[in-house]
């Protein structure tokens, strides 16, 4: 259903509940007019009287007159008085109780707006599962993937490193089965970059180490698949993180990029199932560590999970007296003075530099305040500062796609 037609639903239903509501509140209960409606009987049944005495000749007709003349003032002095209380409670009323149904479908519609998926279906559980287990299965291939994956700009190396990677690519031609130059090649192929070619490397290194191939060798294998295919987990980089959880269940790199996969394919509660444990057990310089803590508090509230994001206790930030200063701010102030904390941040890394960690929280912090031109100058900067460290290169691109930078 397209929105406007779904919305226009909404505001027809609405205003027809409104309205039957109002009407039924209009109508004045009988105890509101029960007094009045029982001086109204006695003035009446007194007229009725008047005629039956006069046709029975003991009540003269000029004193009958009289009598219905006095009774007729009273019962519509009866009926006035009646009616003025009726009118007033039920205008009281009615007002009252237009007012919170008015207020209930307002809120509701906002509740909706806010919580709800407009447009979409109602999904049970058996269906969300269902529509998972149909994402998974329809996940592209890995070579669909790698076509699929957007370009991006080459980095730029140093001429005399150029010229040092032909001479590897060339000697492992002659020699396949180094385990040393495979690694040595897998390694600054990523760093340049090449996922395509680090994968095929990494590939022989881990058949030129066969049963002796551990855990990273496949964890390193997963993520360069991962971003050869533009961050998607294909079934190739999933193989590779079971290999690498069968060496190793404890393997943070397998862990957080399974976590991944299925909060692609809509299973955000098994995604919260290994991301939460990692995050507590793991050190705040890990490379997962910045893209699970930018992601984790939204996979928790699509699983249906109360969560609060604990604080990273290691990592810099304000003092007891600039948090005091902060409960008596403003949202406006605090709001300036979380920037001026990222704008320290960024001062700091540009003149003195830092760790990985430090640049990957400064992209996504920049990110969560709408920044979103200089985060893409700050992560374009990160990439070439770490490209020929995997480890932080990787940390860096994970920050990138938690800030919505890299697809």
């Amino acid at each position: 259903m397209q929105d406007w037609l779904f919305w226009a639903a909404v505001a027809a239903i609405s205003v027809a509940v409104v309205a039957l509501l109002s009407q039924a509140m209009r109508r004045s209960p009988a105890e509101d007019t029960s007094a009045g409606s029982a001086d109204l009987h006695i003035y009446r049944d007194q007229l009725r009287e008047i005629d039956r005495d006069v046709a029975r000749g003991t009540l003269p007709e000029p004193e009958a007159a009289r009598l219905r003349t006095e009774v007729s003032r009273r019962l519509l002095d009866a009926d006035r008085v009646a009616q003025a209380k009726g009118s007033g409670a039920q205008g009281r009323r009615h007002g009252l109780g237009v007012a919170v149904v008015a207020a209930s479908v307002t809120g509701a519609v906002w509740l909706y707006a806010t919580l709800g998926a407009p447009g979409y279906p109602d999904l049970p559980l058996k269906s969300r599962l269902a529509f998972a287990e149909q994402a998974y299965a329809d996940r592209p291939t890995q070579a669909e993937a790698e076509a699929r994956a957007p370009l991006r700009e080459p980095v730029q190396a140093d001429p005399a490193f150029g010229e040092l990677m032909d001479k590897l690519r060339q000697a492992m031609i002659s020699r396949p089965g180094d385990v040393q130059g495979l690694g040595l090649l897998a390694r600054n192929e990523a760093a340049l970059g090449n996922y395509v070619a680090a994968k095929t490397a990494q590939l022989g290194l881990i058949a030129a180490k066969g049963t002796g191939a551990v855990a990273e060798d496949h964890a390193s294998l997963a993520e360069i698949t991962i971003l050869a295919a533009g961050g998607l987990i294909t079934d190739d980089a999933e193989r590779a993180l079971v290999a690498a959880l069968q060496a190793d269940p404890n393997n943070g790199t397998a862990r957080y990029y399974s976590g991944l996969m299925f909060a692609q394919v809509g299973r955000p509660d098994r995604t919260f199932a290994l991301w939460q444990p990692l995050l507590e057990e793991s050190n705040a310089d890990a490379p997962w560590v910045p893209p699970i803590r930018a992601q984790i508090e939204g996979v928790a509230q699509a699983a249906g999970i109360k969560f609060q994001l604990p604080p990273a206790d290691d990592l810099p930030g304000p003092d007891a007296d600039a948090v005091a200063a902060a409960a008596d701010m403003t949202p406006e102030d605090r709001q300036a003075m979380i920037a001026g904390m990222v704008g320290q941040l960024s001062d700091r890394l540009a003149s003195q530099g830092g760790p990985a960690r430090d640049w990957a929280r400064l992209i996504t912090s920049l990110a969560v305040l709408g920044e979103t031109a200089r985060a893409a100058e700050v992560l374009a900067e990160a990439e070439a500062l770490f490209a020929a460290t995997p480890e932080d290169a990787a940390a860096i691109n994970a920050a990138g796609i938690a800030a919505g930078l890299i697809r």
